[in-house]
């Protein structure tokens, strides 16, 4: 008895023992676990490359190293070459609101003018000097939220720069030793091989859903965006399409932020036209290109009604920000694997 005893101090002695270094290893990697994430997510995504040239050079490191400089130039150079040009722009926006002559009061002078010239509206009295004020004030807000946000990055730069190395660096093993590592965390977590792979699986599947078909949609809807606004004579084109590239994350109603405000806009400074076919490209073709491809898309890989990828991917962004848009439909994903799994281990027990 006494025996008995003294095996299970032992054996809860060492879970203590053993939950406390978990604790303390979760919080030294805490700072790099996007960095972390985002290496795995990259690594999953390019692994069949990484397949495809080991087929033809035998050396591991070659063929991650190879893999590595791929990923580099197709898609943490463009991206951000993207950021550079939004940086550039905000910057730019922000200097012309502060400066005394600038097109952004005067464009606004003009639609209020015609809004005044409305027969309907006139008789509201609005008074073009505040609204001009206010709004003025907004759009100086938004763009220093925008700096501030900037500034705080570059003052970070060496933490962003040692995460950014940390990725790579993760990036290169996890290209390599992937699947050792897979392999490792199945056999020595106390989980059922066949639910913890299918754990795997449904994590990796729904991130890189969610990614491509970001950067699908995204790249289709800010490609439409942006030519649209340049055959109907709209500034900055490039620069509004990048921005629905971006807001593109954001399901349903990511860039109707940019195209509906512009439409409307361009009626009211008398562009019937332009506004018109804005408006309409917007609504018939822009949007259906989230509305039809994201559900079905995503949908098909995942296994999620297109309710739970909307309410998801919106809550991943506001809870873990940028990062979000792929954290929400994964721990969602994970969620509804979660409660599959749960009654068919329970009836197994009930019936033992």
């Amino acid at each position: 008895m006494e025996e008995k005893q003294q095996t299970n101090f032992e054996k809860i002695a060492f879970l203590i023992l053993l939950l406390f270094i978990t604790v303390f290893l979760t919080y030294i990697l805490q700072p790099f676990f996007f960095a972390i994430f985002w290496a795995v997510l990259v690594a999953s995504i390019f692994s069949p490359l990484y397949k495809f040239i080991n087929k033809k050079v035998l050396n591991p490191n070659l063929c991650a190293g190879i893999t590595l400089i791929t990923v580099f130039l197709c898609l943490i150079l463009p991206v951000g070459l993207l950021i550079d040009l939004l940086v550039v722009e905000a910057i730019d926006i922000y200097q012309s609101l502060n400066s005394s002559n600038n097109n952004w009061i005067g464009t606004l002078s003009e639609v209020l003018k015609s809004l005044n010239n409305n027969p309907l509206l006139a008789k509201l009295d609005v008074d073009q000097a505040f609204l001009i004020s206010k709004s003025q004030e907004a759009l100086k807000a938004l763009t220093q939220y925008v700096l501030t946000h900037i500034s705080e990055f570059t003052q970070n730069t060496i933490f962003v720069f040692v995460s950014f190395a940390v990725m790579l660096y993760s990036l290169f093993y996890f290209l390599r030793d992937g699947k050792k590592l897979t392999a490792t965390i199945i056999d020595n977590i106390p989980v059922d091989n066949k639910h913890l792979r299918h754990f795997i699986d449904q994590f990796l599947t729904t991130a890189k859903s969610s990614l491509k078909f970001t950067f699908v949609i995204g790249g289709i809807q800010g490609f439409l965006g942006g030519l649209v606004f340049y055959l109907t004579g709209v500034e900055r084109a490039l620069v509004w399409g990048v921005l629905m590239f971006g807001l593109s994350i954001v399901p349903a109603v990511g860039s109707a932020i940019i195209w509906a405000p512009a439409g409307i806009i361009m009626l009211f400074l008398g562009h019937i036209w332009q506004g018109i076919v804005i408006l309409l490209f917007g609504s018939l073709v822009i949007s259906s290109v989230d509305n039809l491809l994201r559900p079905v898309l995503m949908g098909r890989d995942t296994q999620m009604h297109p309710l739970l990828i909307f309410l998801s991917t919106l809550g991943g962004i506001a809870a873990l920000g940028f990062s979000g848009f792929i954290l929400g439909p994964v721990i969602a994903s994970l969620f509804l694997a979660g409660w599959k799994i749960f009654p068919e281990i329970f009836q197994k027990e009930i019936q033992q």
